[in-house]
C-alpha cells in the first residue's frame, strides 16, 4: 500500500499537492472523483482541531467546479470559534488558475461522556459474500483502481449495498485516521445506490454531506444507498454508514441526471 491519492509538491510551499492519477473519475478523464478532495480537506480541518477537545459531527463539501487531476492548494480555518461549537471550513484551489474548486466545512462538537445514553436507530450490517462488481466498475480505472468494493444483495427495502475499503494512502505514506478513510469512500454513495444505466445517463454529485452520531473506526464501511430521480434532471442519493462495529452516520448527495 505505498499509492497515494495525493504527494507532497517539492518546493511549491506549505499545502500545495500533486494529484496522482487514482484521483482519477469516471466521469472524465481529468476530472477528480469527489472523494480525494474530500478526505484531503478533511485531513487539514482535522489538523486544525488536534487537541481541541472537540470532534467532527458534520461534513458538508461543495464541489464548485471542475477538480482538475493536476496541482491543488488547500487551506483551512476557523470560521466561527466556540469551547463548545466550532465551525470550521477547508478549501481547494487549482494552482494552474488559483480557481476554488472545492469547499468543505464541519461542524466540531464539545465531547462527553454519553455512553449511559447512547443508541443506534439501524442495527449492524453484516458483509456476506461478493457478488460480481458492475460492468462500469470493471472497465473504470484511476479512483476505481484504488477502493475494494465489495457489492452486497440488496437489502429487504430495495436499497444497494456495498462494502468499501480504501487500498492507498492519502497523502504520501502519511498514516491515515479513520475519518479520512472514511471520507475516501463515502462520495461513492452516489455509485453504490445507482439507479441509472452509467453508458446511457451522467449523474454527477455536486456536493457530499455526512452527519456523524460517532466517529468511525477502522478500515471497513458498509454503504446501503439509494437515489430518487425527478422528472426534471435532478436527483438525490441518499445513504447510511456503517464500520464493523454498527451504524455511524448518513450521507446526502444532490445530482445533475443528463442523457449522455
Amino acid at each position: 500500500m505505498n499509492a497515494s491519492y495525493y504527494r507532497r509538491a517539492q518546493g511549491s510551499g506549505p499545502g500545495v499537492y500533486d494529484s496522482t492519477d487514482l484521483t482519477r473519475s469516471n466521469w472524465g478523464a481529468q476530472l477528480q472523483h469527489g472523494s480525494p478532495p474530500l478526505a484531503l480537506l478533511t485531513r487539514e480541518i482535522e489538523r486544525l482541531l488536534a487537541g481541541s477537545g472537540q470532534r467532527i459531527a458534520r461534513l458538508s463539501l461543495d464541489i464548485l467546479g471542475a477538480i482538475p487531476v493536476a496541482p491543488v492548494r488547500v487551506a483551512a480555518r476557523v470560521q466561527r470559534p466556540g469551547r463548545r461549537i466550532c465551525l470550521l471550513e477547508a478549501e481547494m484551489h487549482a494552482t494552474d488558475d488559483d480557481r476554488p474548486v472545492a469547499r468543505l466545512s464541519a461542524w466540531a462538537l464539545a465531547t462527553a461522556d454519553t455512553a449511559a445514553v447512547a443508541a443506534d436507530r439501524h442495527p449492524s450490517l453484516s458483509e456476506g459474500p461478493a457478488l460480481p462488481p458492475p460492468d462500469w466498475f470493471i472497465r473504470a480505472s484511476g479512483y476505481a483502481q484504488s477502493v475494494d468494493w465489495r457489492m452486497q444483495p440488496d437489502s429487504p427495502d430495495g436499497a444497494a449495498v456495498s462494502w468499501l475499503s480504501p487500498q492507498v494512502h492519502l497523502v504520501d505514506t502519511e498514516p491515515t485516521t479513520a475519518l479520512q478513510r472514511l471520507a475516501m469512500v463515502v462520495d461513492s454513495a452516489n455509485g453504490v445506490g445507482a439507479a441509472l444505466d452509467t453508458d446511457e445517463y451522467m449523474f454527477m454529485n455536486t456536493d457530499t454531506v455526512v452527519h456523524l452520531h460517532r466517529l468511525p473506526t477502522g478500515q471497513d464501511f458498509g454503504l446501503r444507498a439509494r437515489a430518487s430521480i425527478g422528472p426534471d434532471g435532478v436527483g438525490v442519493t441518499t445513504a447510511e454508514l456503517f464500520d464493523r462495529s454498527g451504524f455511524i452516520g448518513t450521507s446526502a448527495q444532490a445530482l445533475l441526471v443528463q442523457r449522455r
